[in-house]
């Protein structure tokens, strides 16, 4: 079991992710940041992640891919898919992939913290203090 759960940040947008992140930090989380889907599967190739927050329409890699590696690997974390432009064939992928969320941007940093709050209880029985 682990005391601080590490959520790794994938967004290119750099002020919406720096947003996500410091007000995550200030809820108690470590989080580790990504500017698009190449540079997540890196991190997750070299750091402990128990939740993925991941932006959907993104440069060089998308999010449903980076969900798809994730997927193929022995030890997957949640991953929660975020996007401001959503559509029926991407929210589709999302589903069949077993996301374990699909948010609409903006998001708002309490729901947000509930969800990533769910996810770790519901995947690790981890819960706050």
């Amino acid at each position: 079991m682990f005391d601080v759960p590490n959520l790794l940040v994938t967004d290119d947008d750099s002020a919406f992710r720096q947003v996500l992140c410091e007000g995550l930090i200030r809820r108690g989380f470590q989080v580790t940041e990504a500017c698009d889907g190449q540079e997540a599967i890196e991190v997750i190739d070299v750091a402990v992640v128990h939740v993925a927050l991941i932006d959907v329409h993104m440069p060089r890699v998308d999010g449903l891919t980076v969900v798809r590696k994730l997927r193929q690997r022995r030890q997957s974390p949640p991953c929660l898919l975020m996007s401001a432009d959503w559509n029926d064939e991407s929210r589709q992928e999302a589903e069949r992939m077993l996301a374990y969320k699909t948010l609409d941007k903006p998001v708002r940093l309490d729901l947000l913290t509930d969800i990533v709050c769910g996810a770790l209880s519901n995947v690790y029985g981890w819960h706050r203090r």
